[in-house]
């Protein structure tokens, strides 16, 4: 009997789902006529099918709406309905931000300040099913498509949209049109963005953390603004990496005693699956053979604390420096309750 756990349910991005809601609602302006489910043509050439879950009409103009399904992904937007309402616009396509989709604010993003924060991938295929369809029915690819996102300012909140400088709502997000179950990438580009946008505001110091536990005691204890603040995550590497092709002149890591100590022992993905604290090296390294059958970094910090955290920062720091040598970088270590307990 096969213990291979079943394979994780893909869904479909913001943008693909918005593209869906102005292919129909197209439909419905331009021939009269509502469809029940429309396709679309993904960037990498898949064409997907899409219920339309919303239909509205008035005087020179109308809306269809999407449900987005992320499939197994933890995303916020699962469930959200994408809805898209197209009219006749002055000349060629104009994006519009309705209710529940932000504004861009600050620059540094792909899109400018402002203008609606909807991706230029979601902008490319909306533009692709307008020229497709205007072709068809013989009209000008003239068109306003605003996209409205209902409760999607409430969602923003837990995103990092109001750290980037989007207000109002969510972004139009995807350069696929497809959602990878707890991808990596996808959680290493919002890194990439964050630190574009610190960048263009003239930040020279930024801080990537762990956790909210660890960024709440950095920034308090660096007197940072929020777009200063980095949602590293385990994701050192994908971080360190872009900054050393992005500089800044000054770096701060934090993030609690267990995830600290991977990175000072080599490791730049810190997540529990794909690294390990080795202890045995742990007990070399200060000289406590005793430690080497230890479980977690917790219990060794309880017994011998302030050498264990001497040496984390100090050997965290050396690992990321040498990976920034351009820039200035520094260590901070908290413990679970959120105080400060090291720095290099």
């Amino acid at each position: 009997m096969s213990t291979r756990p079943p394979a994780l349910r893909r869904g479909w991005t913001t943008g693909a789902c918005a593209t869906a809601a102005t292919r129909a609602a197209l439909i419905g302006l331009w021939r009269g006529e509502w469809p029940e489910t429309v396709r679309i043509t993904l960037p990498r050439g898949e064409r997907p099918g899409f219920t339309v879950a919303h239909r509205a009409e008035g005087p020179g103009w109308a809306e269809a709406g999407i449900v987005k399904d992320a499939g197994d992904d933890p995303d916020v937007t699962h469930g959200a309905l994408v809805i898209a309402r197209v009219s006749a616009s002055a000349g060629g396509v104009v994006f519009a931000a309705g209710a529940g989709v932000g504004t861009v604010t600050r620059p540094g993003l792909p899109i400018p300040p402002g203008e609606p924060a909807i991706n230029p991938v979601p902008r490319q295929m909306m533009q692709a099913v307008i020229a497709d369809l205007a072709a068809r029915e013989g009209r000008a690819p003239d068109v306003t498509v605003t996209i409205a996102v209902p409760g999607g300012e409430e969602l923003a909140g837990k995103t990092w949209n109001p750290r980037l400088g989007i207000e109002g709502g969510l972004s139009i997000l995807g350069t696929t049109g497809i959602v990878r179950p707890f991808s990596c990438a996808a959680w290493i580009a919002s890194i990439h963005r964050g630190i574009d946008v610190a960048r263009a505001s003239g930040l020279t110091h930024v801080a990537g953390c762990t956790g909210a536990t660890s960024e709440r005691a950095v920034q308090a204890a660096l007197g940072l603004p929020d777009h200063a603040m980095l949602d590293m995550g385990d994701f050192a590497g994908g971080m360190l990496k872009y900054l050393r092709r992005h500089p800044v002149e000054r770096v701060t890591i934090g993030g609690g005693l267990g995830k600290l100590t991977k990175l000072a022992q080599g490791a730049t993905d810190l997540h529990s699956g794909r690294s390990q604290v080795d202890f045995d090296a742990l007990a070399a390294v200060l000289g406590r053979p005793d430690l080497a059958g230890a479980g977690t970094v917790l219990e060794v910090h309880q017994r011998h604390g302030p050498p264990l955290v001497d040496w984390i920062v100090t050997a965290a720091q050396a690992r990321a420096q040498a990976m920034l040598p351009g820039a200035r970088v520094d260590v901070i270590a908290v413990d679970r309750a959120g105080t400060v307990v090291g720095r290099s």
